[in-house]
């Protein structure tokens, strides 16, 4: 993982502003993963895995301003701008770790993920399902908004030429200014959404579901009986 890490060190200042042009139907896919998460408390507690510079988290605590956050990342660098994001409040506490091998301690109400996870190796994702379900409450829900391979290659080669025409809609040169981008053979290792569904089911999640798919682009939902 110190590929990724350096990668989203040297990106952290340019990746919010640049974002939208990064990711198609931003606006849709982050409401979607807000919507699916759920809880009766007013103040969950909340676990954001691969929380970044903290954009995900600031919509979610949109819905629950009174949540307990925990968000926990590999940068530094981007924790640090989250640190900047959340300055004014309490409730909100920063972890610098590897998520794919530290404990993730609990009991949370909700995990959430927002294009992080895709970063792992298939064996690392299949242990952190199984380190999320085991940190949720009963009745808690798994959110992830991630990345998925084509279930074909036919459909992994139309969604990455998707995705590249989206990019070149966009500002010039995007490629150029953001890491990430340049190096997506080496930092993204997308799983197919049927088999990261399989691994929910496998992991003793419920209700199981996807809330939202645009090609490469998930949602996916599920909660721990």
């Amino acid at each position: 993982m110190e590929h990724v890490k350096n990668a989203f060190n040297s990106a952290a200042r340019e990746y919010d502003a640049l974002r939208e042009h990064v990711i198609p139907e931003l606006r849709r896919y982050y409401v979607a993963a807000v919507w699916a998460c759920d809880c009766p408390k007013p103040d969950p507690a909340i676990l954001d895995i691969g929380a970044g510079t903290g954009l995900f988290s600031a919509c979610v605590l949109e819905k629950f301003p009174a949540a307990r956050m925990t968000l926990v990342d590999i940068s530094e660098k981007m924790l640090e701008l989250a640190r900047e994001r959340f300055r004014s409040r309490e409730n909100v506490r920063y972890v610098v770790c590897d998520y794919s091998r530290a404990d993730l301690g609990g009991q949370y109400d909700i995990c959430c993920s927002a294009l992080s996870i895709h970063h792992l190796e298939s064996e690392d994702k299949k242990r952190l399902f199984q380190k999320i379900f085991a940190a949720l409450k009963p009745g808690g829900l798994f959110v992830n908004a991630d990345q998925a391979d084509g279930e074909t290659p036919y459909f992994r080669q139309r969604n990455l030429h998707y995705w590249n025409e989206f990019l070149e809609s966009g500002p010039l040169g995007i490629t150029d200014h953001v890491e990430i981008l340049r190096r997506r053979d080496l930092l993204d290792k997308n799983e197919k959404l049927s088999v990261q569904l399989d691994w929910l089911h496998d992991c003793g999640f419920v209700d199981v579901d996807v809330v939202y798919k645009n090609r490469t682009f998930i949602v996916t939902v599920a909660r721990k009986g």
